[in-house]
């Protein structure tokens, strides 16, 4: 079986199946919101750019649907697989706050693991 078209759908801020019924949405940040947004900045902590992250987008994945009639077909993987692609393809880092992206995908897909931007949840994986 061919694996499912996914479109990234940059005005909608989102990658999607052709029928537009499965998706992951995303939003783009800037890495010092992403590092408050993760509770990452401290008086300790070191800064973005001594972290060697410099100003690199963060790409933060916020919520990945797949509708009951398509689930068990793998399309929430491919998703993920899309939207990781791009945001390696475009030096980004990700945020995977949805929890189908962190407690599933990345276990089972540790490769994608060094895009994760927040240290302690790529260590964890």
């Amino acid at each position: 079986m061919e694996p499912p078209a996914i479109i990234w759908n940059e005005n909608m801020q989102r990658f999607e199946t052709e029928d537009k019924a499965a998706f992951l949405e995303y939003r783009l940040i800037h890495p010092a919101a992403a590092a408050e947004r993760k509770g990452e900045v401290s008086a300790e902590s070191p800064s973005v750019e001594e972290e060697g992250k410099g100003d690199r987008t963060v790409m933060d994945m916020l919520h990945t649907y797949v509708p009951r009639s398509k689930r068990g077909m793998g399309l929430a993987k491919h998703l993920c697989v899309a939207a990781f692609s791009h945001a390696q393809s475009r030096s980004m880092l990700v945020i995977p706050t949805c929890s189908y992206i962190s407690d599933t995908f990345l276990p089972q897909n540790p490769s994608w693991s060094p895009l994760v931007y927040n240290e302690e949840l790529r260590s964890s994986m």
